[in-house]
């Protein structure tokens, strides 16, 4: 008979967890607010000699040396704006903390279980290998950044 009455109980939203969102582009982002050290203004930025084009260079966040990669260049965009300055969004990896430089941060949100999506089909090749989720919320999608695999720039080699 519990388990009778327990069936009857409406189902609760399920939220799938909170992400810490962003703009790159037209595009919007989450990262898992879990792996969101800080959000920060513009830092000045040291180049690094023969780096991959998309690390912009490294930043010193209080003693600690932080890669900053440009996700307008990780996902193959246009250069911003001549004025228009990015913000740095230091997420911690397995490898310590990385800085994305984004066009913009947006706010922390839940997202809704039954709004989660497959990545679309038309997304570039590139930036459809750094999405492993999407939602579908009321007036955009918003694409979840595997953060692991938006900061591994080496190659896969072949085993």
């Amino acid at each position: 008979m519990a388990t009778k009455t327990a069936a009857m109980r409406p189902e609760p939203v399920q939220t799938c967890g909170q992400f810490a969102t962003f703009f790159v582009a037209d595009l919007f982002f989450g990262v898992d607010v879990l792996r969101v050290q800080e959000v920060l203004r513009f830092q000045q930025m040291t180049r690094v000699p023969q780096a991959p084009e998309v690390i912009e260079g490294l930043i010193n966040l209080r003693g600690q040396i932080v890669t900053a990669i440009d996700m307008r260049r990780r996902l193959g965009l246009p250069p911003r704006a001549g004025g228009q300055t990015p913000m740095n969004m230091v997420v911690r990896t397995e490898d310590g903390a990385v800085s994305l430089l984004v066009d913009e941060i947006g706010d922390v949100l839940d997202v809704d279980a039954a709004t989660h999506e497959q990545p679309p089909e038309n997304l570039d090749r590139g930036a459809r290998e750094l999405i492993r989720d999407v939602y579908k919320l009321k007036d955009r999608l918003l694409l979840i950044l595997d953060a692991e695999r938006t900061v591994d720039l080496v190659p896969e080699r072949a085993a």
